[in-house]
């Protein structure tokens, strides 16, 4: 008997979505609701090879759920509401309380709430769609699942900061790391991919989009990741620095009269690729100005490879050794130039080789990049993040 489970991933004025028939995965249909509560808002739903959008005014979540909701009713890709017999909710942060997706129950609610802290800007807006989905959708089992859980298997020298202790034990302040139900997804699938077991296989997989994160990934579980308290620690990311001296922060405040606020705006909004290379953070722009011979595009480029190096070689040696590195997400899938750039300075050191000619041309498709000739097998895998949520909220409801 097949059963329809509903993915959600809501932010602040966005809501995406993917309705699945489990068993077997299918997608039945997948969307987005766009500019909630700003005017001209944007609905789009795709459902057998269709993609119907709307322009119209959507004030707040609980008129993008109607929309969704109606949406699916009036395409026939639902009769009726009832079939949905689950829905699973992305939650950015779930602290330390929470190592894999959870019932949707009052007292896990309340512990995402109490959390707000460490995710002002997501953790809200998931929960705003937690209950304007919730109230559309009374009967169906709910769950949560976090960015944060997958990388709650680190250990304590690897999560905790050289600040003094009680900033850990008091405030919480540690490694949490981000895009682990995109690094759960792709590591999984290598393994499947190479045929081999989760025992005994070390990966790295390497989360490269607007936002960016690396994770080492042994034995099927994550062992470091580079993204630290906050989405802005790790590698060079579209606008968003990574990890700098901290010094800088009270040097360019004294500099420039701004408040430590300001600073780290510059830092998670105005840097990264946008910052050295004066023209876009979309890595698109940056590879047509490197093919117009612009410096500081190439620049860009060779300091973003760079950084990836530096923590690719790290988790290299705490790994022992390396069976297979995946690219995934919007960089990681579309941007040969890139990848190529990353695989250049990794190849030496990790005995990489891979198929030029096919990495050039590959664009968001499942494909092995590396030639038979090397150490490490080298893949692109688009990454399934809802796919996750509706597995593990399905397995939930089952389990009730």
């Amino acid at each position: 008997m097949s059963h329809k489970v509903l993915a959600v991933n809501a932010g602040s004025s966005s809501l995406k979505f993917q309705l699945f028939e489990m068993p077997g995965d299918v997608v039945l249909a997948s969307g987005i609701v766009e500019r909630i509560g700003i005017n001209d808002g944007i609905f789009t739903i795709k459902f057998n090879g269709k993609k119907v959008s709307d322009t119209l005014d959507i004030p707040n979540h609980s008129v993008a759920v109607e929309l969704v909701l109606k949406g699916l009713v009036d395409n026939n890709i639902l009769t009726d509401l009832s079939e949905v017999v689950a829905v699973g909710h992305r939650v950015v942060h779930g602290g330390e309380n929470f190592k894999g997706s959870v019932f949707a129950s009052e007292e896990n609610i309340a512990v995402v709430e109490d959390l707000a802290d460490l995710a002002p800007l997501h953790n809200p807006a998931n929960l705003v769609g937690y209950h304007a989905f919730k109230e559309a959708l009374p009967k169906a089992t709910h769950t949560l699942s976090f960015d944060t859980a997958f990388h709650q298997t680190m250990k304590p020298e690897v999560y905790v900061y050289p600040l003094p202790y009680e900033y850990y034990t008091d405030l919480n302040v540690r490694r949490y790391g981000m895009h682990g139900i995109s690094h759960q997804y792709v590591s999984n699938r290598l393994s499947e991919l190479e045929g081999k077991g989760p025992e005994g296989f070390n990966v790295i997989t390497l989360h490269l989009g607007n936002g960016a994160s690396i994770s080492a990934v042994k034995d099927g579980v994550c062992i470091n990741t580079s993204m630290g308290f906050t989405p802005l620690a790790g590698i060079m990311m579209g606008t968003r620095t990574g990890d700098v001296d901290p010094a800088i922060v009270t040097y360019l405040m004294r500099k420039l009269d701004k408040t430590a606020e300001e600073i780290i705006d510059i830092f998670n909004k105005k840097s990264g690729m946008l910052g050295v290379s004066g023209l876009s953070s979309d890595a698109r722009d940056i590879e047509n100005a490197i093919a117009e011979g612009n410096e500081r595009a190439i620049l860009t480029r060779d300091i973003y490879a760079q950084r990836v190096l530096q923590v690719v070689g790290g988790y290299a040696l705490q790994l022992g050794h390396v069976d297979a590195i995946a690219f995934t997400a919007g960089v990681g899938e579309n941007d040969g130039g890139i990848r190529e750039a990353v695989l250049e300075l990794l190849g030496p050191g990790l005995n990489i080789q891979f198929d030029k000619e096919l990495n050039a041309k590959t664009r968001g498709k499942e494909i092995k990049i590396s030639t038979s000739e090397s150490d490490v097998a080298v893949w692109v895998v688009p990454t399934n993040e809802e796919l996750v949520i509706a597995t593990d909220a399905y397995s939930i409801h089952n389990s009730k």
